[in-house]
């Protein structure tokens, strides 16, 4: 094989993949649809010029037999009338029309046989047109259930093939270290923030509670019913005049 022939094999098997890949069914198949109707028509019409050309034929024939009556009938005249030469004469036209009514039967006889075929053929005709419009829809639901199975399991293989559910699975794992790490910084906030503060004064309550606690015990073991709270000194005084109270405390003691 020469390499013009290669070359030649080689763009028609490419073309031929290309179309049979472009090739939609459904399109395909409605237009043979509407192919075949277009055909039908056509037939259709040449079996009505065939129908017209079996009536005219035929007419043709009843007209020449119509008139090989008539001269007969003249020639029965003529006889009566005694006149056997015009009788013979009619007789000769009559046997001229009655030839011409053979040949025109003949024919009338073929076509009307061609027409009878044709009337069939396109019959048949009609009716695989109607099967095939039945089949077509049939064909189309299975081609449209046959290319909705090729996707879907397109789609499984592609997700398959790519990893696309361990991807999934991974970033859900990101979201999720996202959100500890989130919230780790939020409680490490609170911690050096506000949380701290609140901690302090929550300290410095209980140290107090605890000395007032210790001052109540106290009394009690002396004996001593806890005495109203005095007002509260200003800082300055309170703490300069504790030494002085002590000291007089002790001198009624004595």
């Amino acid at each position: 094989m020469g390499i013009w022939a290669r070359i030649s094999t080689l763009v028609k098997s490419n073309i031929n993949a290309m179309i049979s890949k472009a090739e939609d069914p459904e399109k395909i198949l409605n237009q043979l649809i509407i192919d075949m109707r277009e055909q039908f028509l056509e037939a259709r019409k040449q079996v009505a010029v065939a129908i017209a050309d079996e009536k005219r034929l035929k007419r043709q024939y009843e007209n020449e037999l119509q008139k090989a009556q008539e001269w007969e009938k003249k020639a029965m005249i003529a006889v009566k009338a005694g006149r056997d030469d015009l009788a013979t004469q009619a007789l000769a036209r009559k046997t001229e029309h009655d030839q011409l009514a053979s040949e025109w039967q003949q024919q009338w006889v073929a076509q009307k046989q061609a027409a009878d075929q044709l009337r069939e053929a396109l019959s048949r005709l009609n009716a695989k047109i109607q099967e095939a419009s039945r089949k077509k829809n049939l064909l189309i639901a299975r081609a449209k259930r046959a290319e909705a199975q090729k996707k879907i399991q397109d789609a499984m293989s592609g997700m398959g093939d790519s990893g696309a559910f361990d991807t999934f699975a991974r970033m859900e794992e990101k979201v999720e270290r996202q959100e500890a790490e989130a919230q780790a910084a939020i409680e490490l906030s609170g911690e050096t923030d506000g949380d701290s503060l609140a901690g302090e004064f929550a300290a410095l309550e209980s140290s107090g509670a605890g000395q007032s606690d210790a001052l109540a015990a106290l009394k009690a073991k002396m004996g001593m019913a806890p005495a109203a709270r005095p007002a509260a000194l200003p800082a300055a005084t309170a703490t300069d005049s504790v030494e002085d109270e002590l000291e007089a405390l002790l001198k009624e003691e004595i």
